[in-house]
C-alpha cells in the first residue's frame, strides 16, 4: 500500500483548513477578551490560506486568476497575521 506524497499533502491541508476555520469560529462565538478574538482569528488566516497555497500547488491543472490572486495575496495575509500575533503575545519584552 503506497501512500501517494500529494494526495497526502491535499487530504492534510483540508483538515488544516478545518481547524483554521474551527479557530475562527472559536474566535468569533468564545472569546473572552478582544485581544485573544485576534489571535483566534490571526492564527485560522495562517492556517486557512497555508492550506489553500498547499492546495494550488500541488494541483495538477492550469492555475486560473484565483489561483495566481492566492499566490499573490496569500503570502501577504499569512505575513500581516504572523506580524499581529507577535505584537501580541504575553511574552515579555524586557
Amino acid at each position: 500500500m503506497n501512500a501517494d506524497p500529494v494526495i497526502l499533502a491535499v487530504q492534510a491541508s483540508w483538515a488544516v483548513t478545518a481547524v483554521g476555520v474551527g479557530l475562527w469560529m472559536w474566535g468569533w462565538l468564545k472569546a473572552p477578551t478582544p485581544i485573544a478574538k485576534l489571535r483566534f482569528y490571526d492564527t485560522g488566516v495562517v492556517l486557512i490560506f497555508s492550506a489553500i497555497l498547499v492546495r494550488v500547488v500541488t494541483q495538477d491543472r492550469d492555475m486560473s486568476w484565483f489561483d495566481w490572486g492566492m499566490v499573490v495575496f496569500g503570502p501577504i495575509f499569512i505575513g500581516a497575521a504572523l506580524w499581529r500575533l507577535g505584537r501580541t503575545s504575553n511574552l515579555d519584552k524586557t
